[in-house]
């Protein structure tokens, strides 16, 4: 049995009892998040020192490998009644194969200040054409 060193750093995954890594510092890790489920996961760092104090370091991250899910109609939190009508959208981005660009635009309404931007520049172009489009009346004296 590997004696274990008495100045070390421990990473652990989530609630797990063993530990990713076991090393002295410094160290490095690479994390692939493909084998992990997408949700929320914490990782915990544990670092005892030469006279055996520990440290403890939390790092909440959330995983996404799978696709990204958008949903139009109901917000976190909604109180709601009744019927509902939900467009939901579920695209993976760039790394699929025959990746469709389409598939990744979520519709949505148009928002309220471009409404009103686009009032207020019609309502200044007409008041422009107003104010400043005069017809000449047609003159009185003959011209020969």
């Amino acid at each position: 049995m590997t004696e274990i060193p008495r100045e070390r750093v421990e990473v652990y995954l989530d609630d797990a009892v063993e530990p990713l890594l076991r090393r002295p510092p410094p160290l490095a890790l690479e994390l692939d998040t493909r084998t992990l489920d997408d949700g929320n996961h914490t990782l915990r760092i544990e670092a005892w020192d030469g006279s055996g104090r520990k440290g403890v370091e939390l790092v909440p991250f959330r995983v996404r490998n799978g696709p990204a899910i958008s949903i139009s109609g109901l917000t976190a939190g909604a109180v709601v009644e009744g019927q509902l009508s939900l467009t939901l959208h579920a695209y993976a981005g760039g790394n699929e194969d025959h990746w469709k660009p389409e598939l990744a635009e979520v519709p949505a309404p148009i928002p309220t200040w471009a409404w009103v931007l686009i009032i207020a520049i019609a309502a200044w172009a007409m008041f422009y054409a107003v104010s400043y489009w005069h017809s000449e009346p047609p003159s009185l004296r003959a011209t020969f």
